[in-house]
């Protein structure tokens, strides 16, 4: 960690640190809300993919234009898959900020986001404003993919990025922390395992914020001198 440290690049930092500032000070406008609906979207997916590699399957997906989310699943772990969706959400961020920042294929990662989503509407999502969304946007990023230009899509899968793991953070806070009882993942968690939520909640917290850390600094590497070790 040391190493990776010491190889910060500090203009990438900035620009990181910028986008991030910039989407606090956007948080409560509508300008945000479509990052933040893609977000909930996939914390719910997150909910389907632990199930289904757990043995299970998706029955179905909803996502609402009120940022609320619920994936229907059968089968499979419940433990793991109560567990994986805030989590998974900040995954979600935390590879899509890294192979945006890490890689040169920018164009291609945007356009395969986008029709992941499409696919996942077609296959899981029953409700009218989910499925529009979820291919609205798909079309949006391979539109994005085909159209713009390398450092475009990796602002844009940046802004995806940070984004979903600041989301995820304040999601934890905001259904755990501050409202505990509401009926939240962690609620849910805690009557199979007998462990408050509010105790999920700040597990969640804490391995959410480190992986988050982590992820920045992967992606401000400084590339010319990770090149010449």
């Amino acid at each position: 960690m040391k190493k990776l440290i010491d190889n910060l690049d500090f203009k990438k930092v900035g620009i990181l640190l910028g986008v991030f500032l910039l989407i606090t000070a956007l948080w409560g406008t509508p300008l945000v809300t479509p990052l933040k609906i893609l977000v909930v979207l996939l914390h719910e997916i997150s909910h389907g993919l632990a199930a289904i590699f757990t043995g299970g399957s998706i029955e179905s997906i909803e996502v609402n234009m009120n940022q609320g989310g619920v994936c229907y699943t059968l089968g499979g772990s419940r433990f793991l898959t109560l567990t994986a969706g805030y989590l998974g959400s900040m995954l979600w961020g935390a590879i899509i900020l890294v192979a945006a920042s890490r890689t040169k294929v920018d164009r291609w990662l945007s356009i395969a986001l986008g029709v992941f989503l499409i696919a996942i509407a077609a296959f899981y999502i029953r409700n009218v404003f989910g499925l529009v969304f979820a291919v609205g946007f798909g079309i949006a990023m391979v539109g994005a993919g085909w159209k713009l230009n390398h450092d475009w899509n990796e602002l844009l899968l940046q802004v995806i990025g940070l984004t979903s793991c600041q989301y995820a953070i304040l999601d934890i806070l905001s259904d755990v922390i501050y409202r505990p009882g509401i009926g939240s993942d962690a609620d849910m968690l805690a009557e199979i395992s007998m462990i408050p939520g509010v105790v999920w909640g700040v597990i969640w917290i804490a391995l959410a914020a480190v992986v988050s850390a982590i992820a920045l600094v992967i992606a401000a590497q400084n590339d010319a001198k990770f090149a010449s070790k």
